[in-house]
């Protein structure tokens, strides 16, 4: 294929912030003028929207997504002598906060359609130590919250939904982050709500955690200045809460740009010897990433690159095999969906705002690249 002079990015947070741009600026000038820049009215009615929008009774501003874990984890009682089961294909901050509290991470391997934890292997991790569960809606895509909350209330264990990735998603009708004991969002920039900075939230119905976490995120202080807990100072930046406010609104149309890009893909892509992704029934995802998977893997990703296009590997090292968790003992091939994923699977480019010809040029690069390997 002819080289051209067009690039196009993974994400593109510019095109974004040119549509809703005198938005933003309204907002940001009504923080600052109201000198409420550390919680507040701001952080109140935004908690407030996302806890109406996730269908759930509260929602805590903290200061990012692994916050939001940490403090849920720390809130439950969760610490030394715990386990907590997750999964090991994922961002690494799913494990690093049950280290964090001083408990030991448990994983579970993914299916290989979806990238979630497997349920089928869920039920054999359990042991008396088990405290809590976190499933990951890994890329947006929903994991099979049924099966797990039977298995979780069988053993009389918690559920933390990571749904950094999946703001939006749905299960069953449900929004993601409802179902389970407590449900933790990033705003990261890059994820489909993204702020202009760190930011988190915790979702719940369970009134005593919320309480609980609303302390330990200001020095476990309530009232101020007298501390019943060791906290975090963990807060949401108003800045941050005012500019999300704005995004809300514009949240689920986006994610259906999102979708519609994503069938496109898959349309234009389905005879090549690729792995697309697989949604199951009763799902609606978000696609925080487009994730294909191929054997010709880092090739393409080179060809990409030739060709103009940034794509993006998630993630290169499944987290049972990172270094700091040697001392787990998982061997190589222990899990291996999780690294068999982790050596074949790229992100395309797909936001709201890529361009039909930008999409249509991708798909000829990839296609290009699979006829020059003769598929």
């Amino acid at each position: 294929m002819q080289k051209v002079a067009k690039q196009i990015p993974l994400l593109d947070l510019k095109a974004q912030y040119q549509t809703i741009k005198e938005e933003i600026k309204a907002a940001i000038d009504e923080v600052l003028e109201s000198g409420n820049y550390i919680m507040g009215p701001a952080v109140k009615k935004f908690e407030e929207s996302l806890a109406e929008y996730c269908g759930v009774k509260y929602a805590i501003g903290v200061a990012n997504g692994t916050d939001a874990l940490l403090l849920t984890l720390d809130a439950l009682g969760i610490g030394p002598g715990d386990e907590v089961i997750t999964t090991p294909f994922t961002f690494f901050a799913s494990a690093e906060v049950i280290s964090q509290v001083g408990a030991t991470p448990v994983f579970v391997d993914i299916e290989p359609d979806t990238y979630n934890l497997d349920v089928t292997k869920l039920e054999a991790a359990i042991t008396s130590k088990t405290k809590a569960i976190i499933p990951v809606h890994i890329f947006g895509q929903p994991t099979d919250m049924d099966e797990i909350m039977e298995i979780a209330n069988k053993y009389n264990v918690y559920v933390i939904e990571d749904a950094c990735q999946a703001i939006g998603a749905t299960y069953k009708g449900k929004k993601i982050g409802s179902i389970g004991t407590a449900g933790c969002f990033s705003f990261f920039p890059t994820k489909n709500l993204g702020g202009y900075g760190d930011g988190g939230i915790i979702v719940t119905n369970d009134e005593e955690l919320a309480r609980k976490v609303q302390i330990l995120r200001v020095h476990g202080s309530y009232p101020k200045y007298y501390h019943s807990m060791i906290g975090y100072n963990s807060r949401l930046d108003a800045l941050q809460a005012a500019t999300l406010q704005i995004k809300l609104k514009y949240i689920d149309q986006w994610n259906q740009k999102r979708r519609e890009k994503a069938d496109f893909y898959n349309q234009s892509l389905k005879d090549l010897s690729i792995q697309l992704p697989f949604i199951k029934t009763g799902r609606e995802a978000v696609y925080h990433l487009y994730i294909i998977q191929t054997e010709y893997r880092d090739e393409l990703i080179q060809y990409l690159k030739e060709n103009g296009i940034s794509s993006g590997i998630y993630y290169p090292v499944p987290l049972h095999r990172q270094e700091v968790y040697a001392e787990l003992d998982y061997t190589e091939g222990s899990l291996p969906e999780s690294e068999k994923a982790a050596l074949g699977t790229l992100a395309l480019p797909l936001y709201p705002e890529l361009t039909t010809e930008d999409q249509e040029y991708v798909i000829s690069v990839v296609k290009d690249f699979f006829a020059r390997k003769g598929n």
